[in-house]
């Protein structure tokens, strides 16, 4: 009842975000649905405690930008298959993640405002981050950095937690007489509290994508996923995502 109850709350403020913005002038916007299956490296399966396991996924992705600034968020239903509660501990998760900033002005540099949170049977943690931001685009172009203060609420630690510096990019482009685009985003914590995450200072987190525009219905990516002292193991992971999308 409690990954229904997050969800149902996620959706809920995305609604009433659309609602706010509703008056404001409309720029741009996007959205999809999408079927994904993550698969671990080797490596990682070997360092990780218990062994990271593979797993499917579904997302809700959708964003908008409008003169006073933009909005993103995703929803994902990890192990939609399973149920809430596993012997292994890889039962179904919910991850859900909303960003916005605010323009200041016509300068470039916004308000940055973003929440993380994922729920699964017996833990459960929410990431916070206020800061600044800035926007950069050039045609195919765009490079979209931010940092600020950063707040964790998770079963095990409460509190502030240091900082995150991050991005997101991408950049458009034609080969074979196809649509493609890469993509990457990243986020750097650093001067982590001693009593997270066994007292590592530093995490990063991220992935590096090539996403092939089929059509303008249907996207298929490819991603390499990465993390070092994140996603609850002190050492580095990576892994594959094969991704489909259906765009709205």
């Amino acid at each position: 009842m409690k990954l229904l109850r997050n969800a149902t709350l996620a959706l809920a403020a995305v609604s009433a975000a659309y609602t706010t913005t509703a008056s404001a002038e409309y720029q741009y916007g996007f959205g999809n649905i999408s079927i994904n299956r993550l698969d671990w490296s080797n490596g990682t399966e070997e360092r990780t405690a218990g062994g990271k396991k593979d797993f499917t996924y579904l997302e809700l992705e959708g964003g908008a930008g409008f003169d006073w600034g933009e909005i993103y968020g995703f929803i994902d239903l990890e192990n939609p298959h399973k149920s809430n509660e596993e012997d292994d501990g890889d039962g179904r998760r919910i991850a859900m993640k909303g960003t916005m900033r605010l323009n200041l002005g016509d300068t470039g540099f916004n308000l940055y405002g973003q929440v993380y949170d994922l729920s699964t049977d017996g833990f459960n943690e929410q990431n916070r981050v206020v800061g600044f931001g800035y926007n950069i685009a050039q045609g195919s172009f765009f490079f979209k950095p931010f940092i600020g203060v950063h707040n964790a609420q998770t079963t095990y630690y409460s509190g502030n937690n240091g900082y995150m510096l991050g991005w997101v990019l991408g950049y458009g482009f034609k080969a074979f007489g196809e649509d493609f685009m890469v993509t990457n985003w990243h986020e750097t914590e650093f001067n982590r509290d001693k009593d997270y995450a066994d007292g590592k200072e530093t995490g990063q987190n991220g992935a590096v994508s090539l996403w092939w525009n089929a059509t303008d219905k249907i996207t298929a990516g490819l991603q390499y996923r990465y993390a070092d002292d994140k996603l609850g193991a002190n050492t580095y992971q990576n892994a594959m995502i094969y991704s489909l999308k259906y765009n709205f």
